[in-house]
């Protein structure tokens, strides 16, 4: 079940071809660094990507790159670089970024400044079918032409100003206007021939044309922030099925905004913050997508610096569990209660996500397991077979989530090693103020020793 804009309910999934789920998302315009606000709304698109694949469904995921609109424009002209010159520096940082917060890839990656010749098709298309008409070496299309204009977005009908052109590439929710498919060449922008005239692509017609090119006249689920509904996506539709004939997306998936101590976020309240600022503050990647991630996509997301420190200590709780797992000596063996509690957290997270991706749900059914498991260990009911299963279950669950480290236990550098050597000696010789010493110096450098009945055991300080 997943909630629909277009109808404004929750509704069953059911993709075009069974199966297979086309999903185009609107990436990145490359005129900066990516901020907390855009990854908030990629990761939700990639929780819904991964939990389909979890699903068994093959995900064909088309994102596309917007090099060339008004912001890229302007920004290469501040610079006194070319259009190229000046994306590629941001369009390398996207990458690095998703990489970095784990987005899984998606299959085509499309430029608007490659796909010109894809948009001029459609383009002349809409003129030859009356939805578009020219001014001034401009094409726009006609609203008044589109009887359902605003079914998305919802507009009233009567706000519709049939005739008004507006050319800029983003406005307000009153400039019901009609919208830019070509402009007309200017000094100083680069431009494309067309048969219509000199110029380059509006903003809205990129997205139509890329989705087109690689996904078909109908994709299943088109996702980006609630931003985009008007006058993008409102504007997507309108020239995409005017052009087709055909319904142009069967689902679409908004995210909710995300706001900083309880305000816009803004360069001017100093409240603005990019992936980069947030590392460079020593978060790690993993918290920071924990807790972009763990507020469900239709909801506001609050981003304050106590919620991304409790982000934090969630994952070590998480985290803690499985280092349990990973070294404590359990005996031979499996119990009927362990496997029931794995078959019921599966069961919980999945049917949680399948409620319109209600990770809230999802999230407590794993730390049921956690405090169910932590006191089967502390009353010695746990099995090696037992730890064994809840680990690969974790790992299981993962896939969707894609916050668990690669490895629970590291390797130490020799040095360290060589430490815990020593203050294990000074323990048999119960020379207590050197271990003591020993102790407090690799805590210091990261690193918390455990003393057990089976020995030493160490752990890292980090999430």
């Amino acid at each position: 079940m997943i909630y629909n804009t277009l109808s404004g309910r929750i509704e069953e999934f059911k993709p075009l071809e069974e199966g297979v789920v086309k999903l185009y998302t609107c990436g990145p315009t490359v005129y900066d660094y990516a901020h907390i606000g855009n990854f908030r709304s990629y990761v939700a698109e990639d929780l819904l990507k991964r939990f389909l694949k979890f699903l068994g469904y093959r995900v064909i995921h088309v994102m596309n790159i917007t090099d060339v609109d008004d912001k890229t424009i302007a920004g290469a002209r501040a610079e006194g670089i070319s259009l190229k010159g000046f994306t590629a520096k941001y369009e390398k940082a996207f990458f690095e970024d998703i990489e970095t917060l784990r987005l899984d890839k998606a299959d085509y990656y499309p430029k608007a400044t490659e796909h010109v010749e894809d948009m001029i098709k459609i383009i002349q298309g809409l003129l030859e079918k009356g939805y578009a008409y020219e001014k001034e070496g401009s094409i726009y299309f006609r609203i008044s032409s589109f009887p359902e204009y605003g079914k998305l977005s919802k507009i009233k009908k009567e706000e519709l100003k049939a005739g008004i052109r507006i050319d800029a590439d983003e406005y307000e929710k009153e400039d019901v206007r009609d919208f830019a498919l070509w402009k007309a060449k200017k000094p100083g922008e680069p431009s494309w021939p067309a048969p219509f005239g000199e110029g380059r692509p509006g903003w809205h017609i990129e997205c139509s044309a890329m989705s087109m090119k690689y996904l078909g006249p109908t994709i299943d689920i088109h996702a980006r922030g609630v931003d985009n509904i008007f006058p993008h996506h409102e504007n997507e539709i309108a020239q995409s099925e005017a052009y087709t004939g055909k319904q142009f997306v069967r689902y679409w998936f908004h995210v909710q905004h995300l706001i900083v101590n309880g305000e816009k976020m803004s360069k001017s309240k100093g409240n603005f913050y990019t992936l980069r600022d947030l590392l460079s503050m020593g978060f790690s990647p993993r918290a920071i997508r924990y807790l972009l991630l763990t507020t469900h996509y239709r909801k506001v997301l609050n981003f304050t610096f106590d919620a991304l420190y409790q982000a934090t200590a969630s994952l070590k709780r998480i985290t803690d569990f499985l280092f349990e797992l990973e070294t404590r000596n359990f005996s031979d063996g499996q119990t009927e209660e362990a496997r029931n509690m794995i078959e019921k957290t599966k069961k919980d997270f999945t049917a949680a996500l399948l409620d319109d991706l209600n990770i809230s749900g999802a999230i407590a059914a794993i730390f049921e397991m956690i405090h169910w498991g932590n006191k089967a260990m502390e009353g010695e009911k746990l099995k090696k077979k037992d730890a064994e299963q809840i680990k690969l279950l974790f790992y299981d669950l993962d896939r969707v989530l894609a916050i668990l480290p690669e490895k629970i236990i590291e390797e130490l550098p020799d040095e360290i090693m060589e430490l815990i050597k020593k203050r294990e000696e000074a323990r048999k010789n119960r020379d207590f103020a050197t271990a003591d010493a020993i102790r407090d110096e690799l805590f210091k450098k990261g690193i918390i020793l455990e003393d057990t009945k089976e020995g030493t055991r160490w752990k890292i300080i980090k999430t």
